[in-house]
């Protein structure tokens, strides 16, 4: 056999390895997101603190994407969530609790994906909320009842996301339960569809959750303990020992000029409470209603302001009234440069009717909470936020 001399062995080897690394890109990226809150109402008692990622999750990752020809590529991300304020993890201690998953994606078809991923609603629904825009988690939903602001991250899951088809998208994820012997112990699964056609934007999701509480449920993804998880917003803790955690989800988004309009609406629904922890309302189903609307004008391309209203309703369940929330959010957001911007949030909170306790023995008059906040002793709750937040 003839070789190669040895000067063109060397060029064709650096050839070949400046070709394998054009087709292979890796990125290192993240947000810090700090800031100092008032809350009037935290269990009773006024609270003065510094946290972090509540515009943005703080949080920082490895985005990489290996270009296999013929309009396919392969794509990885591992995304870890911090507390600035402490330098903690997020995420129950998760190393990359916010993603983590590989896919292989055509550029004729769409992307599958596998890892720990966000739902469809999360994809088609949530980014319509103003909890996912200017208002960060404290203006998401009370409880975040119908995960539109991603409280609840998929572990174990195949996911499908099509490609772009004159501004229709679409999808659907499945997450294997893996309990050995019980095939819908823990699984869930979701549906979901956007569309985007200039200023109009629509997205429809669906969402549903085997025994959700339960140790390696989605209630339970938060955590590297394997021990069920344990529901602490009064919202709907009376309703966590469900059988079933289901979310019907839509929302639309117009722009017209600097100003657009968003509405959003949920049902969600627990069936067969008591089904996995004992409760007093076994059997039965608890359901919420969930609409919002926001507003958002871009006075000058780097200062923003928004305005949104949520109102939630529980319907009867046993002998309790069912709950009601009313909520009102304000915001304005200013980009000091491309990459960093300072922001104010507020948020007013009235809850009336009856909560249930965790066990369903209990009813009380409904407390307010605002998401992600601990909970008020009344009806009613306030809290401000001033932050900063770098991307980098």
């Amino acid at each position: 056999m003839k070789r190669l001399p040895a000067a063109m062995a060397v060029v064709l080897g650096v050839a070949f390895a400046c070709t394998a690394h054009a087709q292979t890109s890796v990125a290192l990226y993240g947000i810090v997101d700090e800031g100092f809150n008032i809350n009037t109402n935290s269990g009773g008692s006024h609270l003065y603190d510094l946290t972090s990622g509540v515009l943005a999750g703080s949080r920082w990752g490895f985005r990489g994407t290996e270009d296999l020809g013929g309009g396919l590529k392969v794509t990885f991300l591992l995304e870890n969530g911090f507390d600035g304020s402490n330098g903690s993890l997020g995420q129950g201690g998760l190393i990359f609790g916010r993603q983590a998953y590989v896919s292989l994606g055509s550029s004729q078809f769409g992307t599958v994906t596998l890892g720990r991923q966000y739902d469809s609603v999360v994809d088609y629904v949530g980014l319509l909320e103003v909890g996912d825009q200017w208002g960060g988690y404290i203006a998401a939903h009370p409880g975040d009842v119908d995960n539109f602001n991603n409280t609840s991250v998929t572990n174990n899951a195949i996911k499908f996301t099509s490609t772009n088809y004159a501004g229709l998208t679409f999808g659907g994820m499945y997450s294997v339960g893996g309990v050995a012997g019980d095939y819908s112990r823990n699984q869930t699964w979701s549906l979901g569809a956007g569309y985007t056609n200039g200023p109009f934007v629509l997205g429809v999701g669906y969402l549903n959750a085997r025994t959700p509480a339960t140790s390696g449920g989605l209630f339970g993804n938060n955590t590297t303990t394997t021990t069920a998880s344990a529901v602490t917003t009064p919202v709907y803790a009376g309703f966590a020992s469900a059988r079933t955690y289901q979310v019907v989800g839509a929302g639309g988004a117009y722009t017209f000029g600097a100003a657009t309009f968003g509405v959003t609406y949920s049902n969600v629904k627990f069936y067969g409470i008591g089904s996995t922890s004992p409760s007093a309302l076994n059997g039965e189903t608890a359901t919420f209603n969930d609409a919002e609307v926001n507003f958002k004008y871009q006075i000058t391309p780097t200062l923003l302001v928004g305005a949104a209203y949520n109102y939630t309703k529980g319907n009867d369940v046993g002998p309790g009234d069912g709950s009601k929330y009313h909520q009102g959010m304000l915001g304005v957001d200013y980009f000091i440069s491309r990459r960093t911007d300072v922001y104010a949030i507020g948020v007013y909170q009235h809850a009336s009717g009856e909560q249930v306790s965790a066990n369903g023995a209990t009813i009380a008059p409904a407390r307010a909470a605002i998401n992600g906040l601990t909970a008020s002793s009344t009806g009613n709750q306030v809290t401000a936020r001033v932050g900063i937040r770098h991307q980098f």
